[in-house]
Parts: structure tokens; C-alpha cells; sequence
């Protein structure tokens, strides 16, 4: 699908690990759509990653799934978001000439390609763009190392926090982890977004790193790409940092659990170790999954020391 003017419109309203995800995908649009303004819709706070992947000129700033403000002509309008009514529905506004999605009678739509729940992310959205002959990459992940210098040049990165309880691992073990390779010599740093400082505190607290160590509330999203970017390790759970040590291919060790690392995990590359239980559970449960709490903190600890020894 050749698109050499105008607007091309997608949709991604959601977190920071969903629009690395999607980057494959976007870069995909960008070498079909040369000529094209490419403007995706996502929240504001996500410009920053979005321009680093050189496959977006503008962001609409968006509020999830809300109605979205007059833009002029859409050539081509993209649904990165889902596959469901209201995603198609929210595109359907702009009026645009042509609809890039997965099918869904519900909305009307039925020349997409059908939704697979059991897919890699990164393999979902470049397989929908590539149907509609934007040949994608799943591998095409990497970002540009940031402009901004790094707070912690070096340091360990514990990020504890995640968006759903189920996928928090316990704080005491993340304070374990950091206190063991802290007293490998590691400098460590603590890091959360908002509303996730009293976790960020207690893992400093209960792993003795002093208050220096916490970086919670202290980073935008360009320096935490920073951070990541130059840290000698990432040690978090299925979160948006995650997929921001993938690409930046920073050695990490990711805690999986509800969600299997089969469908949101990194690529197949030595310097990123995944720990599941195997046990699928409730990505948005209000407990931490049974899975979850399968991985012990001396398993972490083992694989952190293992990733650290091979990219001394």
C-alpha cells in the first residue's frame, strides 16, 4: 500500500513498553509512507521515545480511547491499539480515506487480518502492517543512545514497580537483589514512576543503599532512557523499563509472571534473562500472581551475577 502524501494517523494510546513494542511497526509505515506526515496518537509523556525512532514527525497528545481533534485529511489512518470496536471507532472520526486494522465486524471492518490473543506484541503489529504491504521487521527494536547523560553512568538498575499488582514482585526481594550485588561492589540505584516512591523507598531502606541510591520521582522519561541506556544492568519485572533495556540492549533480568515472556518478552539475545515459573496467571490482578512469587530472590541474584560476568 503505497502512500506518498498527506497524513498518515496511528493509533497506540497506551504505555511506554506498548509503544516500543510497536516501533518495529512504525518504522515499517515510515519506509512505505516516505512522503507522509506521520502523526501518532499516544500520551504525551511518550514524545520523547516516539521521535527517537525516527518513524514519527508529530504526537497528538491522547487520552486513551477519546475522541480525537480535528486534524485536517487522512490518507491513511493505522490501529496499532487493539482490534477491538471502540479503537476502530476512535480512527473512524478523522474520516480517514483508508484503515489499516485487524477485522472486526462489530465496527464494519472486515479486509484486516484476524487477531491471534496468543501472539508476540512485537509480532502482532508488524504482521498487520506487513498484510497491508508494509514489510516489517520484528527485530528492527533498537533506539539511538539518548542526548541526555546519565544520572547513575554504570549503575545497576532495580525498577520494582509495575502497573498492575500482579506483576509486582515483592519488594523484600527486590531489596535482596540489591543488597547482594551491592555488596559486589555494584553501584545500584532504585527507580519508579509516579506513585511508585514508597516502593522505591523501602526496597533502598530494606537493602541499606541510602537515600542518594533512590531515584524515584527523579527522572523524566528522557533521563530514565539515560539511565537504562548507559546501566550496567536492569533488573525489573514485565514492565515499560524492560522493553527500554531491550532497546538499548542494556543486560537485564526480567521477573515474568502472570504474563509469559512468549508473547511480551524480549527478543532471543543473550544479554537479557528471563525468569518465569511458567504458570500463565491475571496480568491485572490485585495480588501478586502465584507465579510471580515462584521466582526466589537467590534465582535473581544468580542470574544477575551471570549476566554481569558476561558483559564485563
Amino acid at each position: 500500500m503505497a502512500v506518498t502524501g498527506h497524513r498518515v494517523l496511528v493509533l497506540r494510546a497506551l504505555g511506554l513498553g506498548d509503544l516500543l513494542t510497536g516501533v518495529p511497526a512504525l518504522r515499517a509505515l515510515r519506509r512505505g509512507a516516505p512522503g507522509a506526515r506521520i502523526t501518532l496518537a499516544a500520551p504525551a509523556a511518550l514524545g520523547f521515545i516516539a521521535r527517537a525512532s525516527g518513524a514519527v514527525d508529530d504526537v497528538l497528545p491522547v487520552d486513551r480511547l477519546a475522541p480525537l481533534p480535528h486534524l485536517g485529511p487522512v490518507d491513511l489512518a493505522v490501529n496499532l491499539h487493539g482490534s477491538g470496536p471502540q479503537s476502530h471507532r476512535v480512527l473512524a472520526g478523522p474520516r480517514p480515506d483508508r484503515l489499516v486494522a485487524f477485522a472486526c465486524a462489530e465496527a464494519g471492518h472486515t479486509g484486516g487480518p484476524a487477531w491471534d490473543p496468543a501472539e508476540h506484541e512485537v509480532a502482532r503489529w508488524c504482521r498487520l502492517v506487513s498484510a497491508y504491504g508494509f514489510g516489517a521487521d520484528p527485530a528492527d527494536l533498537d533506539l539511538p543512545a539518548p542526548p541526555e547523560p546519565s544520572p547513575a553512568p554504570g549503575a545497576v538498575v532495580v525498577h520494582p514497580g509495575a502497573a498492575y499488582p500482579a506483576r509486582r514482585w515483592p519488594a523484600e526481594r527486590f531489596a535482596a537483589v540489591a543488597r547482594a550485588l551491592r555488596g559486589r561492589g555494584e553501584r545500584v540505584v532504585v527507580t519508579g514512576g509516579p506513585g511508585e516512591a514508597g516502593l522505591a523507598r523501602r526496597v533502598v531502606e530494606l537493602a541499606g543503599l541510602g537515600g542518594a541510591a533512590d531515584l524515584s520521582g527523579r527522572t523524566g522519561l528522557a533521563e530514565l532512557a539515560a539511565l537504562v541506556a548507559a546501566a550496567r544492568l536492569v533488573v525489573c519485572g514485565d514492565t515499560g523499563v524492560a522493553h527500554l533495556a531491550t532497546a538499548y540492549r542494556t543486560p537485564s533480568v526480567l521477573l515474568f509472571g502472570p504474563t509469559p515472556p512468549a508473547r511480551w518478552g524480549p527478543p532471543d539475545r543473550a544479554e537479557h534473562l528471563v525468569l518465569w515459573a511458567g504458570r500463565p496467571g491475571d496480568p491485572h490482578g490485585r495480588e501478586p500472581d502465584p507465579g510471580l512469587l515462584e521466582i526466589s530472590a537467590g534465582q535473581a541474584v544468580e542470574a544477575a551475577g551471570r549476566a554481569l560476568t558476561a558483559n564485563r
